[in-house]
């Protein structure tokens, strides 16, 4: 099974504006690194993040990353949760 996630890029970045991302937009912050490609920031629907984060295969293969409508091949570096919430607050990728 392929695991696909459909991010937007976004400009704001710092805290306040991860914040604003969460409560108004359910998005989750994100940042794909890594390769010869400069790091670019996004946002992921929570919804959708937490649909797929239930099958294992989300943490040890490949995802397909569609950013602005160019796919890319990455895998999860660290997800953090919040803490007494099922919610996930930020999603680190390393393009593969």
């Amino acid at each position: 099974m392929s695991i696909t996630l459909v991010a937007e890029s976004r400009n704001d970045l710092g805290k306040g504006a991860s914040r604003r991302l969460r409560r108004s937009a359910d998005l989750v912050p994100g940042i794909v690194y890594g390769g010869a490609e400069a790091p670019a920031a996004f946002g992921v629907s929570h919804n959708e993040l937490s649909k797929v984060i239930t099958n294992p295969e989300f943490f040890s293969g490949n995802i397909t990353l569609t950013l602005d409508g160019k796919e890319q091949a990455v895998k999860v570096q660290a997800v953090q949760r919040h803490p007494s919430k099922p919610k996930v607050l930020h999603l680190d990728l390393v393009r593969a």
